[in-house]
């Protein structure tokens, strides 16, 4: 399986790199991966470690 948010999901996204643009016509592919962090996180009264994007790990924190 693909490295995904536990909470919300994210994955990584393809694009290109800003450096191949302008004057060169040659676009250099690139993959953008999402910040993962290792959490445990508490389901059904379990304590599970799971890979948690940082915007998921901020809000998961706040609402504690």
């Amino acid at each position: 399986m693909a490295r995904s948010c536990a909470v919300c999901g994210k994955v990584s996204m393809g694009g290109f790199n800003p450096q191949s643009s302008g004057m060169n016509r040659v676009r250099a592919h690139r993959r953008y991966e999402p910040n993962l962090q290792p959490l445990t996180i508490d389901k059904g009264g379990a304590q599970v470690k799971a890979l948690v994007c940082t915007r998921c790990r901020r809000t998961l924190r706040r609402t504690e």
